[in-house]
């Protein structure tokens, strides 16, 4: 049987998406929190946290009993860590979509049917989530410091695909949204289930185009 992990990486962003009247930290904070409730949720996966020893400790207390929480300084360490805990394909996933669909995680991992490697690309640049078979070929791990801690690198796509030594290597699942302005809030739909902190952490202070 496949063992799968879906771990979010907590690790430091150059981005700031916090509004005026936002503290930039509780926002990373309670966007990490939803997207960790989103792993967290999936059936048929393991949960985890990779944190970055620069990230804030109390990231871990967003994670759920038993979860696997992992010390590490960069998305290869990440892989190596998770492969270590017996994972045979591994999802690792942007602290900063917290109303990432749960589908397209699903998508990810379908991908690597035929794949070594397949990614959901962030709108504007970078990636939203990476999904890789176990033990992780040479040329994706030497490409995955190219990538950012983040995988917020703009052309992360592009450089996994030319790394890759054959067509078909890397998949490509449908794009989702980042927020690592305070103008990509707009991308949140209320109407949309989930995201329960940040929305609650946004709801006194209305944006334009967002009315939560």
């Amino acid at each position: 049987m496949t063992t799968r992990f879906a771990a979010v990486l907590a690790m430091p962003s150059p981005a700031d998406p916090a509004p005026p009247g936002i503290d930039p930290g509780e926002l990373r904070l309670a966007m990490l929190e939803d997207v960790y409730e989103v792993v967290a949720g999936l059936e048929l996966l393991t949960p985890a946290l990779i944190r970055h020893p620069a990230y804030p400790p109390d990231a871990e207390d967003v994670t759920w009993p038993g979860t696997a929480i992992l010390h590490a300084e960069d998305p290869d360490a990440a892989l190596r860590a998770l492969a270590e805990r017996g994972a045979d394909q591994a999802v690792l996933v942007a602290p900063d979509a917290p109303d990432l669909p749960p589908l397209l995680i699903g998508k990810l991992l379908r991908a690597l049917g035929r794949a070594a490697a397949a990614a959901c690309p962030a709108t504007g640049g970078g990636l939203v989530a990476l999904a890789v078979r176990l033990p992780a070929p040479a040329w994706l791990t030497e490409t995955l410091p190219a990538l950012g801690l983040t995988l917020e690198a703009p052309d992360a796509l592009a450089r996994l695909t030319a790394a890759a030594p054959r067509t078909g290597l890397v998949r490509r699942t449908p794009a989702w949204h980042r927020l690592r302005t305070p103008a990509d809030l707009e991308y949140l739909d209320p109407g949309l289930e989930g995201w329960e902190n940040t929305r609650a952490l946004l709801s006194g202070h209305p944006l334009p185009g967002l009315p939560l």
